[in-house]
């Protein structure tokens, strides 16, 4: 079965009732498992709206999560390093959540691609709101 990592993006959309959550209801038929990270489910639970607990519970109910271990960690670090060399400056967790997507052999799906720049992952664009 195919793996695919929710980027925060993803997960908000999913929330708020936007088309990202039919889509979401769809991956499984197709043989694609979805996972989130536990920085996403940081970066939505710092965000959630008066009453949206309860919802955002039960969305991360639904997924698999990938662990962040020392191996991600370090690709993280190597790929922040990378980039800083070449004067681009890479956010911590978005290198954290790609590098998750990649140690479960998963894609990333985001609305924010230019955010995921390395060639290592498969980065699937997930347009908010669309």
């Amino acid at each position: 079965m195919a793996r695919v990592l929710l980027d925060s993006t993803v997960l908000i959309d999913a929330l708020r009732g936007r088309p990202a959550a039919s889509r979401l209801t769809g991956l499984r038929r197709r043989g694609v498992e979805p996972w989130v990270c536990a920085i996403s489910v940081e970066e939505i639970w710092r965000g959630l709206r008066p009453g949206e607990d309860a919802a955002a519970r039960r969305l991360f109910n639904a997924f698999r999560l990938a662990p962040l271990g020392v191996a991600q960690g370090m690709l993280a670090g190597a790929w922040r390093r990378r980039f800083a060399e070449q004067g681009v400056t890479l956010h911590q967790a978005d290198c954290l959540i790609a590098a998750a997507a990649q140690g479960i052999g998963a894609s990333l799906a985001t609305a924010n691609i230019d955010d995921f720049p390395m060639r290592e992952v498969a980065v699937e664009h997930w347009p908010a709101g669309v």
